[in-house]
């Protein structure tokens, strides 16, 4: 009966305030105004912004949505400071009780609508003036420090003596300076692309494109990258220094290949992986030839399989403002393409390994990279922003099982 009655007057609500159906769909809208009709609408703004949207963050993009809820709130306060309070209340139970009923049903009317994104780590406890920077180095987004740091593991573990672990403190040293390497690359890059992220869907947002940091700062964020990062090489040997300094000419002429060249992703394949030669020299002192050229290129030829695939999702966009990449250059050949790369990668590792003299466990584990690279081109959607995305992330794992591989594989010699 008591429901009856709430919702007879929400359809009374409904019917002398036609406009006000938008507000009884809210509930949280109606409580938070109904629980103090004394306050300021300012507080009761708030009030909504905390209950209705947990997900402002602190973007421009946030910003614009707060603002048009705010809007849209301003045009029905008059109508809800006109109606009575039991009839609010009435109305919002109601509302709710159907919502319940809908989703035992199975048939909530939301369940259609995008998730809302949890906020990253870097929006959640990095410092508000410290945030662009960190968006500039995508310390949000570390999958490319993943792939930066997994041929240097491989290398320095390969470097290993038989019997050994891999040295430690090398693992180290080289997972901070892939950190702060590729958070360099990614200020240079957005700095020379700076006037063509800001007509790309997926980069427009970026710091400098979107215009939250200046170019000077940009600039000045990079040598403070780059002057941690000479902390890090002083602490190699001097083959090492002169071998990782070396590596910048690549790092600063990456972003410019894209402009001449349908290759840019293998121009990428000869920066990501330096670190396949740098950490044997870090180790060794000097180049074996026969382990380390293998492994080089098997990072090159796996770097071309990811990226191609993280390049489908921006082809539209690069085909209007004249960029160009292998995902455009192969078309819809891509498939084809990227299987004979991952037959190259693989075939490269094992023969690494199999000059470096590793045991069988090796080639279990490249086995099941192998399975793990072979699942991502099969399966791939290239058409999809979203499933290209998720095959570009999960090649962590790819990295991960040749790691795994190479030192059980090295224990075991």
């Amino acid at each position: 009966m008591v429901l009856g009655l709430v919702r007879a007057s929400r359809r009374i609500l409904v019917r002398r305030y036609p406009f006000f159906t938008p507000l009884i769909e809210s509930p949280s809208v109606i409580f938070s105004y109904a629980e103090d009709s004394g306050s300021s609408e300012a507080s009761h703004l708030r009030g909504v912004q905390t209950a209705e949207s947990p997900s402002f963050h602190r973007s421009r993009s946030s910003w614009t949505a707060a603002t048009d809820h705010r809007l849209w709130q301003q045009r029905h306060f008059e109508l809800v400071d006109s109606c009575p309070r039991s009839l609010l209340f009435s109305a919002t139970l109601s509302s709710s009780s159907e919502k319940g009923e809908r989703q035992q049903d199975g048939g909530d009317d939301r369940q259609h609508e995008a998730p809302v994104t949890d906020a990253s780590w870097v929006e959640k406890y990095v410092p508000r003036f410290l945030e662009p920077y960190a968006l500039l180095a995508r310390l949000d987004k570390p999958i490319g420090t993943w792939l930066l740091a997994w041929p240097c593991a491989w290398s320095i573990t390969f470097a290993a003596r038989p019997g050994n672990l891999p040295d430690l403190k090398m693992l180290a040293l080289f997972g901070c300076g892939a950190v702060l390497l590729r958070g360099a690359g990614c200020t240079v890059n957005d700095l020379l692309d700076r006037d063509i992220d800001n007509k790309v869907e997926r980069t427009k947002s970026r710091p400098i494109a979107s215009g939250l940091l200046t170019p000077f700062q940009g600039l000045s964020f990079l040598g403070f990258q780059l002057l941690l990062g000479l902390g890090i090489l002083l602490q190699l040997n001097d083959f090492s220094r002169v071998l990782g300094a070396s590596s910048l000419l690549l790092v600063f002429s990456y972003p410019l290949m894209k402009r001449f060249t349908f290759w840019p992703q293998a121009y990428l394949g000869l920066t990501f992986n330096w670190g396949a030669l740098l950490g044997w020299a870090a180790i060794r002192g000097s180049l074996d030839p026969a382990v380390v050229i293998p492994l080089y290129s098997a990072g090159v030829f796996w770097t071309l399989v990811y990226d191609t695939i993280y390049a489908h999702q921006d082809k539209e966009d690069d085909l209007k403002v004249g960029v160009k990449s292998t995902a455009l250059r192969f078309g819809h050949l891509t498939k084809n393409w990227i299987s004979g790369f991952g037959v190259s990668c693989v075939s490269s590792l094992a023969l690494s390994g199999y000059n470096a003299e590793l045991e069988w466990p090796y080639y279990t584990c490249l086995t099941l990279a192998a399975g793990q690279l072979g699942w991502q081109i099969w399966s791939v959607d290239l058409s999809s922003r979203a499933d290209c995305n998720r095959k570009f992330v999960s090649n962590k794992w790819f990295g991960a099982f040749v790691f795994s591989g190479i030192l059980l594989g090295r224990l075991a010699s």
